[in-house]
């Protein structure tokens, strides 16, 4: 099958009545070898690759090195590598070009701003997830609605035609003590900073623990206006209309 926006509605009628896993067992069998699933090893990204390891799916999984990450972050990317006895694949960011920025702008320069630190997010992350995405026909995340305003109202199934590829967002309205209860009852290997008050978590000079009351991306580019923060993975666009 090929990955259009026009398939969306059609799998988001067979999703109804499905588990998870028994639903990506049948994208895996519509779409053989390119489904792909990307972990940020966060609590969200944990639960899904329990799902798909644990029952042995054959679904792709990936992170994003940013070469920035907290070193709790790789320490659960290896918990997880011996616990489930598999191999998650890293994408990296382009040496040449990132190097060209740390040395025109400097190693900080995303605080000083906004432009920079998209420019930052983009070299880091967004090249190098289309590399990751390439020849791929469903990307899995674990996006919440609960993450943030403008995910309320996101499909379980949509067209990302930024990248040409169909997204599906299996705990997409999954609340935050659904998403603990499985991790625990489970024994699935976490992020030991959501225990310190650490919700979203990304590069380590660009997170923080969020304080009570705050939002969940409160703990992310804090020195940015709340509108802006997003670094460029998860962008809508329409797709272009048809003549």
């Amino acid at each position: 099958m090929i990955s259009t926006p026009d398939n969306v509605s059609q799998l988001l009628h067979q999703l109804d009545g499905l588990s998870i896993a028994e639903f990506l067992q049948s994208l895996t069998t519509q779409f053989p070898e390119r489904v792909t699933f990307s972990s940020s090893f966060s609590f969200e990204d944990q639960v899904i690759t329990h799902e798909i390891l644990s029952k042995q799916l054959p679904v792709k999984i990936f992170t994003l090195d940013t070469g920035r990450m907290f070193a709790e972050t790789y320490s659960v990317w290896n918990s997880t590598n011996e616990q489930y006895n598999t191999k998650i694949k890293a994408y990296y960011p382009n040496q040449g070009t990132l190097q060209q920025l740390v040395e025109e702008r400097g190693p900080n320069s995303f605080y000083e701003s906004v432009q920079n630190r998209k420019d930052c997010c983009f070299i880091r992350k967004v090249e190098p997830l289309r590399r990751a995405l390439a020849g791929n026909a469903i990307w899995i995340t674990g996006l919440r609605a609960e993450h943030s305003p403008d995910r309320h109202d996101l499909p379980i199934i949509e067209w990302d035609e930024s990248n040409k590829i169909i997204k599906y967002h299996p705990i997409l309205h999954w609340t935050t003590e659904q998403v603990k209860e499985y991790i625990n009852k489970n024994h699935v290997p976490y992020n030991p900073l959501h225990d310190k008050g650490f919700v979203s978590i990304g590069c380590a000079p660009c997170t923080r623990a969020i304080r009570p009351g705050e939002d969940f991306r409160a703990g992310r580019w804090w020195w940015e206006d709340a509108d802006k923060k997003e670094c460029g993975l998860h962008v809508h666009e329409e797709p272009a209309a048809k003549n």
